[in-house]
């Protein structure tokens, strides 16, 4: 008989080094209390990844990059699905799903107590921070209600990623002084992710208003001439205003993420400062 592959909870059991673990074992290479040779002999043992036969799970990423692998539930199965969902919440406590199909959504609300789901952007959360440990401050505009998928996924990534954020809807140049009323929030913001279909101009309006990084997120929302998003994403790449960086049509999620990591470096810079 083939040998049965370990669950989940038992590799994680067998596996488990994450941020603090790593930096316990740096720490003590610092002070001299552990000898370099035996740092690299306990990281060697540091497992990189998790075969679940169907997914390899970076469960490195964390101590890499800050934050867990984020799951892609498109193109999935549900039962792949929750099965990576468990495998990321054993590793990690936390979880973010992005994407999820139907079925996927309601196997996870069903198998997992403490989902949180958010239908619009059919994302999936578990471990969100408090409101209390969020810090700094994104803004997510969008240019109107039909973007509003689009949006609340960059909405559920920042905040999941440690940022406040304020939301702005509904606000685009058809009639500019619904943007403009927002005026003092704008300019508070860290970061600003636009996000906007049809002609796309939302982010050049934004982007001439405000000192911080602005994200474009070009949608597909629109009709024929706007190419699914194409006219929206040309449009944005050729802002004639400063600090406008563009991501891929509807990819609230990578905007929200690039969001959350440039709030996150003011947060860190300014924390410095005050030491």
């Amino acid at each position: 008989m083939p040998a049965r592959r370990p669950s989940n909870e038992e590799e994680a059991a067998k596996h488990t080094m994450q941020r603090e673990e790593l930096r316990g074992i740096l720490s003590e290479v610092e002070l001299g209390r552990l000898a370099v040779e035996d740092a690299l002999n306990e990281l060697a043992a540091f497992p990189p990844s998790l075969d679940l036969g169907h997914t390899t799970l970076d469960t490195a990423r964390e101590a890499r990059c800050g934050h867990p692998e984020v799951v892609y539930g498109a193109g999935k199965t549900p039962g792949e699905l929750l099965e990576v969902s468990r495998a990321v919440i054993e590793h990690h406590g936390n979880l973010l799903v992005t994407r999820a199909t139907d079925d996927g959504l309601a196997l996870l609300r069903t198998e997992l107590d403490s989902a949180v789901i958010h239908e619009r952007s059919r994302c999936v959360t578990v471990g969100a921070p408090d409101e209390a440990n969020l810090s700094g401050l994104v803004a997510v505009v969008s240019a109107g209600t039909s973007d509003g998928a689009v949006a609340e996924e960059a909405v559920v990534t920042a905040r999941f990623l440690g940022a406040n954020v304020a939301e702005v809807r509904d606000a685009g140049v058809a009639g500019l002084h619904r943007l403009l009323a927002h005026g003092d929030l704008l300019r508070e913001a860290r970061c600003l992710v636009v996000v906007a279909g049809m002609e796309g101009a939302l982010p050049s309006v934004v982007g001439g208003l405000v000192s911080s990084p602005v994200i474009a997120v070009p949608t597909s929302v629109g009709y024929g001439a706007s190419f699914g998003g194409i006219a929206a994403l040309l449009g944005m790449l050729n802002s004639c205003a400063a600090g406008v960086t563009v991501v891929n049509i509807d990819n609230g999620f990578g905007a929200g993420y690039t969001a959350a990591l440039i709030n996150g470096c003011v947060e860190a810079a300014q924390v410095g400062d005050s030491e």
